[in-house]
């Protein structure tokens, strides 16, 4: 009997139509590979939630099936999501690079799971399994130990780029763009290329200009204290930070736990070698306050980064100076310019100078390649099939944009949303059938208890706030024993508004007892809930509020 030939399927499960979340699947009928597991941090309009993650039921229903998890590089939405993914799936083996290896192990401490299953892999590195091989392209990013991953499969090779730019002057290893070549070369079936800045014209900006203008802004505050926010996963913005300060004869004190964490792991593997350069909070007392640089978290205007609360004066070990100089060497995450702005604000508010990203001061370089380096990937790799990830769907359509601009065929490149598949066949790629994907969100330790509803709840409160009515009830006599107590929170302040509060505990009075009228036996939930209706509509007539409303029964027997 003719044995039946594998088809390779390609979907995504995070990471279309979004920014974060990234997780990507290769899979056919004998093995699954899947590349990357990050997170997505909420919007305002997730209240209470922590991070966002996949749907991973295909992952769970088919666990034996799955050769390991590859990982491109150490960044949060590449890698926040393991922990998770670990607690609900088998995963044999997970692939990753140094750096990314040692941010892993600290997460997976931090959350309290053990796993013992890591592969650490290079340039070189090669795996084969029983239908599939892996190996890797060294890419530059804006975190160390970044790679593109390719994986060979019967149907021909597949390129998922990571995030990368192309950066000629760059503080680490430079894209290995002639291995590029030579696997463009070869024959690519199908490149999977990111989309971040699709959106944003011409070569991104090399890291070496960031160097130049902090030596710059260095130089010209030689006698003030500097506080500079920078992503605490730009390993080489403080490498070349650490660099700037040695020159200038400044210590550093670091802030942010994020920020401790990618220190040490910059000291162990010697990207930082002066371990002596950093001190503790207590030793900066002695130094006089052009010796100082505190490089500390909250670029984003994050409410509990470190910088947001120098800025609120809430800081239990650094008050800003009238002459402290402020920067912030980085670019705002689309929907953060308002948080950060309002931490802006605060500082100028204290009276310090802030410095901030513009044209003329070039002290943050995105990590993302822009269209002219999308396009030289795309030259480089010349793919038959295109498929644009990592991006809103903006950005997918510009990058298919810039994909027919460089040759490929306008219908062999897939614009997808997560769960859509592909399928790798002999004869070619075609769109094939949707598996299930979708958000799942993370609350404190809780994974996927957060539904529709309590969001609904949740927003309701954080518009128009809670009222809470305790009522005594003699059962027995159905009748209350006191006046209800009526308390609310974020709805109307109980103090400045006695008239409205003693008119709805009134109105409360009066819906029981119509209750008992029209009932003549009593259910604890048919009065709760008919409370909460006539309650409902009464304060929407007096106030066009909509509080959340909870009646607290007491029930005395």
């Amino acid at each position: 009997m003719k044995e039946k030939k594998l088809t390779t399927s390609v979907f995504a499960l995070g990471g279309l139509g979004e920014v974060g979340k990234n997780m990507y699947v290769i899979k056919n009928d004998k093995e699954i590979i899947i590349i990357d597991a990050g997170v997505m941090f909420p919007k305002s309009d997730l209240p209470g939630v922590d991070y966002v993650i996949q749907d991973i039921t295909y992952l769970k229903e088919n666990e034996d099936k799955i050769v390991g998890l590859f990982i491109t590089h150490g960044h949060e939405d590449h890698i926040g999501g393991i922990p998770f993914l670990l607690g609900s799936v088998k995963i044999p083996k997970i692939y990753t690079s140094k750096i990314a290896n040692d941010l892993i192990i600290k997460k997976l401490i931090d959350r309290d799971v053990r796993y013992d299953n890591m592969v650490v892999f290079d340039e070189n590195s090669e795996f084969k399994f029983s239908t599939m091989s892996v190996e890797f392209i060294r890419i530059s990013h804006s975190i160390p130990d970044s790679y593109a991953i390719v994986i060979h499969t019967p149907q021909g090779t597949i390129m998922e780029t990571g995030d990368f730019k192309f950066d000629l002057t760059p503080i680490g290893p430079m894209s290995d763009i002639h291995k590029m070549a030579r696997l463009g070369e070869k024959g690519v079936k199908l490149l999977l290329s990111e989309s971040t800045n699709a959106l944003s014209p011409g070569f991104s900006k090399s890291e070496s200009c960031v160097d130049e203008s902090i030596e710059a802004i260095f130089t010209r505050y030689s006698s003030n204290r500097i506080i500079l926010a920078t992503f605490a996963s730009n390993i080489y913005r403080i490498k070349h930070i650490v660099e700037t300060c040695r020159e200038h004869g400044r210590k550093i004190v670091t802030f942010g736990r994020s920020m401790e964490s990618a220190k040490d792991i910059a000291l162990k593997n010697d990207l930082i070698t002066d371990k002596s350069i950093f001190i503790e909070a207590n030793e900066a007392k002695n130094l006089k306050k052009n010796e100082i640089c505190i490089l500390c978290t909250g670029s984003q205007g994050e409410p509990l980064a470190a910088l947001s609360r120098i800025a609120a004066g809430t800081h239990k070990q650094i008050t800003l100076l009238p002459d402290d100089i402020v920067i912030f060497s980085s670019n705002p995450i689309p929907g953060n310019a308002s948080a950060v702005n309002r931490v802006i604000n605060k500082l100028y508010l204290k009276g310090v100078k802030v410095v901030t990203n513009t044209e003329i001061s070039d002290i943050h370089a995105s990590g993302h390649a822009t269209q002219e380096e999308l396009k030289l990937m795309l030259r480089l790799i010349k793919p038959e099939y295109f498929m644009p990830i990592h991006g809103e769907y903006r950005m997918l359509k510009q990058h298919k944009n810039l994909a027919v601009a460089c040759d490929v065929d306008e219908d062999k490149i897939f614009i997808l949303k997560n769960g859509e598949s592909i399928d790798l066949t002999n004869e070619g790629i075609v769109k094939s059938k949707t598996y299930q994907a979708g958000d799942v969100y993370v609350d404190g330790s809780r994974v996927g208890s957060i539904g529709s509803v309590v969001l609904k709840d949740r927003k309701l409160m954080s518009k128009d706030g809670i009222l809470v009515a305790i009522l005594n009830l003699d059962v027995n006599k159905k009748e209350l024993l006191i006046h209800p107590n009526v308390t609310t929170r974020g709805f109307i302040l109980v103090n400045e508004n006695a008239n409205l509060i003693f008119s709805i505990s009134k109105r409360i009075e009066t819906i029981v007892k119509k209750y008992f009228q029209a009932n003549a036996k009593y259910n604890y939930l048919d009065l709760k809930n008919q409370i909460i209706l006539e309650l409902n509509s009464y304060i929407v007539e007096i106030t066009g509020r909509r509080p959340i409303i909870l009646p607290v029964i007491m029930e005395v027997k």
